[in-house]
This record gives structure tokens, C-alpha cells and sequence, in this order.
């Protein structure tokens, strides 16, 4: 019987690539699905939202620059990190939503085969959402995808990494950079993934992680004039919800309601895309 106590830990925001503390100081208690505790976690203010904001805007220029096919090699670059984590993973889901030791390693499989998924999605986006579109004229007339840009994403309460995997992978394939707000009682797989896109090839600030309350700093992050679409699968509170998509209507972002299926689906990718179309004459 050993006498060691645990290290406690305090886990931090992560922000630019970095992991800060919360500028306000403050952190809450995280527990077991069973009362336990498990961590401190930082409590992300409004100034570390508009932070999370300023880093993401900064890195969207590069990532969305970057080759669709460096983009798939990436997301599966993180697929293969993950998996390397996996008992750590297990373990954190099992605490944080009361399963078996056989569901969460269903979990953290699935969790891994999204990442994937999305990874071959990332070369090939343009021939499925593309379109030569016929005209009347002597002219090639043709519509490509591109990034929306900066985009906040209230991740699932419940699931604690499927669903944070689920909506932010779709995210990032396209070439948009996120701010994503992880799940309150159950952060600390949120916080094993931001160490895991910290060290997978994620250019700094392509990913900001952020625990807290969502209606506390939502609003913020809503109204904000350098977000360009908000993701609010994981608002419970039909009230919250509809305040966050009123801010949102303040810069017409484009919002994801709540109720949006999250399983691997274009139909998750589709909203954070702009369409571009060209003109060009035959001939020339």
C-alpha cells in the first residue's frame, strides 16, 4: 500500500498553441461521473475568448493556404497520435460519463476512426461541393468551396470526446481555424486532445481550446466581429441558444442550430464553406 499522494493537477487553457491559465485566475473543480475528484480546470473568461479569437484569425491565413492533401495528412497525423494516447483517453472518458471500460474503448476507437474519416475527405471536397455550372454564353463558369474562416464551436456536454471530435474535425478539414468551448463537467478529454493537436503537426492557433461556461463567455464569442460562424450543437438551453444566434445576427454569421447531426457526414462540413464562382471565356 503505497503512502504517495496524487499529484493534483490544474489543467490550462490552450490558446495559439499554448497553455495558459485563465487571465481572470480562475479554475472549478472537475469530478467523476461518481462525485470523485479528478482536476482543477481552468475557467476561461471573456478576455481569453477574444485572445482565442486573435490567435485563430492570425493562423487562418496560413491554414487555409495549405494544400487540401497537407491538410488530410494532418488530421490523419492527429488520428495516429490519438491512438497512441488511447489509454489515457479511455480512462478520462471513463470517469468523466460513468461507462464501461468495453464502451469507452468503443469511445476512443470511434473517436480515432472520425479523424480519419475527415482526413480522406480533405483532397476531395472540391470535385463533391464544386460545380461547372452551365451558362448561356461562350464562357467556363465554375464554383469552388473555400474557408468561411474563424469558427466557434460549442462542443457536446454529454459526450466528452466523440462529440468534440465529431463537430470539430469537419472544422478544420476545410481550412477554418476554431475556437472551441469543451463540454463543462467533463473537460479533461478536451484537454488530452489539445495536447495531442499541440504535437500533431496543428500550426499554433488553428485549434483554441477554452473550459468554461458557455453562457458566460458565448455571448462574447458570439457577437464578436472577427468570428465568422457559430457552432451550437453543444447548447443544451434552448434560451442560451437562441441569445447566442441573436448576437450572432450582429455581423450575419452563419449559425448551426442545435440538433444538427453529429455522426461523419457532409453534412457537417457544408456549413463552414463560402462558394466562389469564376468566370472564364472559352478560348482564352
Amino acid at each position: 500500500m503505497s503512502d504517495r499522494l496524487d499529484v493534483r493537477k490544474t489543467y490550462k487553457l490552450f490558446i495559439g498553441g499554448a497553455f495558459p491559465r485563465s487571465e481572470s485566475g480562475r479554475t472549478y473543480e472537475v469530478t467523476a461521473s461518481d462525485g470523485r475528484f479528478l482536476a482543477n480546470a481552468s475557467k476561461a473568461s471573456r478576455k481569453d475568448g477574444r485572445d482565442a479569437v486573435s490567435a485563430a484569425r492570425k493562423a487562418f491565413g496560413g491554414w487555409s493556404k495549405r494544400t487540401p492533401y497537407n491538410r488530410g495528412q494532418i488530421l490523419y497525423r492527429v488520428a495516429e497520435v490519438l491512438e497512441g494516447r488511447r489509454d489515457q483517453l479511455v480512462a478520462e472518458v471513463r470517469a468523466a460519463e460513468g461507462v464501461t471500460e468495453k464502451q469507452a474503448n468503443a469511445t476512443v476507437d470511434a473517436a480515432v476512426d472520425t479523424w480519419v474519416w475527415y482526413a480522406g475527405w480533405a483532397d476531395k471536397l472540391s470535385q463533391v461541393t464544386g460545380n461547372a455550372n452551365q451558362v448561356n454564353g461562350p464562357f467556363f463558369n465554375l464554383t469552388s468551396p473555400e474557408p468561411t474562416g474563424v469558427v466557434v464551436i460549442a462542443a457536446p456536454q454529454q459526450s466528452s470526446l466523440l462529440g468534440l471530435v465529431e463537430v470539430l474535425a469537419p472544422v478544420l478539414l476545410s481550412g477554418n481555424t476554431a475556437v472551441v468551448i469543451s463540454s463543462f463537467e467533463r473537460p479533461l478529454p478536451a484537454i488530452t486532445l489539445s495536447e495531442i493537436l499541440s504535437t500533431s503537426d496543428v500550426p499554433g492557433g488553428v485549434v483554441n481550446m477554452l473550459t468554461g461556461d458557455i453562457a458566460e463567455i458565448g455571448p462574447w464569442l458570439a457577437a464578436h466581429l472577427d468570428v465568422n460562424a457559430l457552432d451550437l450543437t453543444g447548447v443544451d438551453d434552448a434560451d442560451v441558444a437562441r441569445d447566442l444566434e441573436a448576437e450572432a445576427a450582429v455581423n450575419l454569421k452563419r449559425v448551426l442550430r442545435p440538433g444538427t447531426p453529429t455522426a461523419q457526414s457532409l453534412q457537417r462540413i457544408t456549413p463552414f464553406l463560402e462558394h466562389k464562382t469564376v468566370w472564364h471565356p472559352i478560348g482564352v
